[in-house]
């Protein structure tokens, strides 16, 4: 019906692969997902769907915001994100979207999220620098991340040079996930592998836009 839908990260656990072995699995709640909007290409310039996830405070928002859900007439959502439309079906302002109506096992999914933020990090944090060696000679200038640039040429430290700065707290994402269970009545999806974020933190879900070979793959021995 739609290319994903919004949720939340629950945790992390383990089930038995088909031989026996463990394999980690990440549990993310999918929906359920209420139609703040449906963008068409006459008025918009595009064609989606927009969904609402969630709840919050109407004094937390805005005068415009609040008047984009009185107009749908929906209640206040905490997250906002647009979708495409995968098949044909009727769809209507307030109409509640539910993991089992997007998902199903085997799919493959990409998760956005935004990664847990560690503070100001080192080059050897931050970039996996090796460090100076811990003796000959080497003092005071362990975990520096050595020289920087020429004298000569280019003159000048190039843009995008890995050096020490914040960490974290940014939006990543994680491709081609598969799903390994869907619990629909608990709306919620069971996912091989880790996906970024804390516990509780919100994460879009939406079908994988670059599947390639492992889509392709019947059984990958995985979970």
């Amino acid at each position: 019906m739609l290319s994903g839908l919004i949720g939340r990260k629950l945790g992390m656990t383990q089930l038995a692969r088909a031989g026996g072995e463990l394999g980690a699995v990440t549990v993310l709640a999918a929906g359920p997902c209420v139609v703040a909007q449906l963008k068409v290409a006459e008025r918009d310039g595009y064609e989606a769907v927009q969904l609402g996830f969630g709840r919050k405070k109407p004094s937390r928002l805005t005068k415009p915001e609040r008047g984009h859900f009185a107009k749908a007439g929906v209640a206040v959502s905490a997250r906002l994100a647009e979708f495409e439309r995968r098949a044909e079906g009727p769809l209507a302002l307030g109409q509640t979207l539910r993991a089992g109506e997007v998902f199903k096992p085997g799919d493959l999914v990409d998760v956005s999220g935004i990664s847990k933020g560690r503070g100001y990090a080192g080059v050897i944090k931050r970039h996996h620098f090796a460090g100076f060696p811990g003796s000959r000679g080497t003092h005071e200038y362990f975990r520096h991340g050595g020289s920087i640039g020429n004298r000569s040429y280019p003159g000048r430290v190039r843009k995008g040079l890995r050096m020490a700065g914040q960490m974290g707290n940014e939006r990543v994402t994680v491709q081609n996930l598969r799903v390994v269970e869907v619990l629909a009545e608990q709306d919620a999806i069971v996912v091989q592998g880790a996906v970024p974020g804390p516990r509780g933190g919100y994460v879009v879900i939406r079908h994988a836009a670059r599947p390639g070979k492992k889509a392709r793959k019947t059984g990958d021995g995985g979970v």
